[in-house]
């Protein structure tokens, strides 16, 4: 079994958001079990599976994410990476459609090896800071929005970005705040240096201490941030110690995410 590990939301290796990527063959009959020890030996935030489609139906491709220890409703990075892989494989190009657990998913690459993931916007609700989450964060929010069941996070707006870059929660008690994390925000310092806002994304619940790169926690950024600045057209930076932009385009209920992706390794998985 080829397995491949890509860099995403970068241009340059060892930076953005690591995922591994396998191709199935279309006769492979998917085995969950399977899948999750792969995503569990590879302990990276995410290994996407995908395999070629029945003939006929909504999508080319079917599309399946895992942590190391649970499957996921929705991934970014790991839909971009496995885009990036269909292409450099010359196994697809142009624009791919992908039947996943949250509906049919399009990516499409251009000249330039960019590659936009066209996702339902995540819809935002404010709510109250649960009890405890300033000390969990180790800092105070101005405000909180609950982010819908897809993505399934607490977006926190924090005070300014060197509040979101000194983070250091505690990840024990942040687990019972939400189903599966909280993406911390706030308006870049320094819009000059190419990116409007700054996160940072914590994920206890499915084994994903901090995501370095987040193309799902965009789907929330980029409504939250569009509405403040009056601009439908953005980047964020995700302050990970990897880092990683994400360019973003509000679409209505839709959301576009474009990134560029690095292949760092290329191997073959020996499994029973």
């Amino acid at each position: 079994m080829r397995i491949r590990i890509v860099d995403a939301f970068t241009d340059r290796p060892f930076t953005g958001n690591p995922a591994a990527v396998v191709l199935l063959d279309a006769d492979a009959a998917p085995d969950a079990t399977l899948f999750q020890r792969i995503a569990m030996e590879m302990n990276l935030s995410e290994t996407a599976f995908a395999r070629p489609a029945a003939p006929g139906g909504p999508a080319g491709w079917e599309l399946r994410w895992f942590t190391p220890t649970t499957e996921v409703d929705m991934c970014g990075h790991a839909t971009l990476a496995t885009a990036h892989v269909l292409h450099t494989t010359k196994t697809a190009s142009g624009t791919v459609r992908f039947a996943t657990r949250c509906g049919i998913l399009t990516t499409t690459t251009h000249p330039d090896g960019a590659i936009t993931l066209d996702f339902p916007t995540a819809p935002l609700t404010p709510t109250a800071a649960p009890a405890g989450l300033a000390a969990a964060l180790g800092a105070e929010p101005v405000c909180v929005h609950d982010t819908g069941a897809h993505v399934g996070d607490l977006l926190v707006e924090l005070a300014d970005e060197a509040s979101v870059r000194a983070l250091a929660p505690d990840l024990v008690t942040l687990a019972g705040l939400s189903r599966r994390g909280v993406i911390a925000t706030a308006a870049a310092e320094d819009p000059s240096r190419g990116y409007a806002f700054v996160s940072r994304s914590f994920f206890p619940n499915v084994g994903i201490d901090e995501d370095p790169v987040t193309g799902s926690a965009h789907t929330a950024l980029a409504p939250f941030w569009s509405a403040r600045f009056g601009r439908d057209e953005l980047t964020g930076l995700q302050a990970s110690a990897r880092g990683g932009l994400v360019r973003t385009s509000l679409r209505g209920d839709r959301t576009l995410l474009t990134g560029k992706a690095v292949t760092v390794v290329d191997g073959e998985l020996l499994t029973p």
